[in-house]
């Protein structure tokens, strides 16, 4: 059975929206190895609608030398939303009806893990209904201040580690599985 693995970048004060204002500076050869190494464990993209449409916006226009490009663009993309109709990006497919039973049915398939990058939504999504196998954070030494958050306040969500990294630059690079034990629910 494949695993649904949610990769994001977050700040110390939880806040995962924007990354692109606050990431960059903390990215460096060593965290390239960590997300590379996430890519290359999936077969399979799985993203919200806000990501895809970033991504679809982005990762097509990009050449072959980009690092990632051709790994992102040649992966299949499955898509969660209830708003769009059609996706243009290469191999995407839509997911728009029972979105639960059709990802059941995607970890059935053969196959690597199915990542999911960004799509906070999503990811809550996945954990409330017991889909998210892992969760996988790379915590930045900063406080945004301020944008979406990956729970919300008052959201009680059991987390078991299962591995930590310092990298360098101070970044935490941390796996965490659903805890369903007793002591989780204590």
């Amino acid at each position: 059975m494949r695993k649904i693995v949610a990769g994001l970048f977050v700040s110390l004060d939880g806040v995962v929206e924007a990354p692109q204002n606050w990431h960059f500076p903390y990215y460096n050869d060593e965290m390239f190895d960590v997300v590379e190494s996430q890519l290359a464990a999936a077969d399979t993209m799985l993203l919200g609608r806000r990501t895809y449409e970033e991504f679809a916006a982005y990762w097509p226009n990009q050449e072959s030398g980009v690092p990632l490009a051709d790994e992102i663009n040649g992966m299949e993309k499955l898509v969660v939303s209830t708003t769009l109709r059609s996706l243009d990006w290469q191999n995407s497919t839509l997911i728009s009806g029972d979105v639960v039973e059709e990802l059941r049915r995607q970890k059935q398939r053969p196959g690597k893990e199915i990542s999911v990058t960004g799509s906070p939504t999503l990811v809550r999504f996945l954990i409330a209904e017991g889909l998210l196998d892992e969760l996988q954070l790379l915590v930045h030494p900063i406080i945004v201040g301020g944008g979406k958050r990956l729970f919300a306040d008052g959201e009680r969500v059991p987390l078991r580690l299962t591995e930590s990294r310092t990298l360098k630059t101070g970044v935490l690079y941390l796996t965490y599985v659903p805890d369903t034990s007793e002591v989780a629910e204590r």
